[in-house]
């Protein structure tokens, strides 16, 4: 994948977290990071994880949702999240004994699992660049395409200047 859409996945992401999830983070546990790996410790419990440019990684117990935009998120043994775990551009990692009560969704990156690790959800990968181009190519297509119209329009309308 590019470099430069790397950079405006993780900008995007980044502006939309600041933006919105600390305003609604209800709990003391929640977590949000930027550019800052999250911690969960066995003896820890935590509510909804989210993180951009960095990775989570699981032992203790989580109450809501993992998220990790631009990194990975990691489920050591014994860990356990009571939603569902999401990256986007990263990978979904269970090793052993590790239960995941909702969903696991990796969009440009992988859900791997080690057979004795539960998810209780549906399981969703779409794994490779292509994704990622997809996603990120076919609105600036579109924006494109309406802008290029736009112009043919104005520009069919204008006067054509008389030849001398």
């Amino acid at each position: 994948m590019p470099r430069i859409c790397r950079y405006v996945v993780m900008l995007v992401a980044a502006a939309l977290t600041l933006c919105s999830t600390p305003l609604f983070a209800q709990k003391n546990s929640d977590q949000v990071h930027i550019g800052r790996d999250i911690y969960v410790q066995p003896q820890d419990k935590a509510g909804d994880l989210v993180c951009v440019a960095c990775s989570i990684y699981i032992r203790g117990q989580v109450a809501g949702d993992a998220v990790a935009v631009a990194g990975s998120v990691v489920l050591e043994q014994g860990a356990q999240v009571a939603g569902g775990v999401t990256t986007v551009v990263g990978d979904v990692r269970l090793r052993t004994g590790t239960q995941i009560a909702g969903d696991a969704v990796a969009v440009g990156g992988m859900v791997k699992r080690d057979p004795q690790s539960t998810i209780s959800g549906d399981v969703t990968s779409l794994g490779g660049a292509g994704w990622m181009l997809l996603i990120l190519v076919a609105p600036v297509v579109l924006f494109g395409g309406f802008v290029a119209l736009i112009i043919w329009l104005f520009r069919r309308r204008r006067p054509v200047a008389a030849a001398a």
